[in-house]
């Protein structure tokens, strides 16, 4: 009972167009800030309302989670024993493994704001500049 009511609440927030706008928001921020330096992972439009998945070419994206104070987020490779490997999912989507690695997954939530999704680019900009 306990998944089914979990479901049913965020089913309740996550088809809203604000969700989806904010996202939106959130991606032409970072091409703005990274023009060039960032690319999209997975279809343009077709693809979850909440979910943000990009990469940043050359750059290993488990480093950035780590230096990005206060977000939670993944990134679309796994660590074993001390090597770095792209995520079969990245690997399916025939993502180049030197833009996969540099792969983070944004989920954003029913109380995200754009204030939040700005710190955040500012926090790449400090990181990746």
């Amino acid at each position: 009972m306990g998944l089914g009511a979990a479901c049913e609440l965020a089913y309740s927030w996550i088809g809203r167009p604000s969700i989806q706008k904010l996202r939106d928001l959130f991606w032409r921020r970072l091409t703005e800030e990274f023009d060039g330096s960032v690319v999209l992972n997975g279809h343009s439009t077709d693809r979850l309302p909440n979910t943000l998945n990009v990469s940043f070419p050359g750059k290993v994206g488990t480093e950035i989670l780590h230096a990005l104070d206060g977000v939670a987020a993944s990134t679309g490779s796994a660590c074993h024993s001390g090597s770095i490997e792209l995520s079969p999912v990245l690997k399916a989507m025939r993502v180049p493994p030197e833009t996969g690695m540099g792969a983070i997954r944004f989920s954003l939530g029913r109380t995200t704001t754009e204030e939040e999704i700005e710190a955040v680019v500012k926090g790449l900009r400090a990181i990746l500049a």
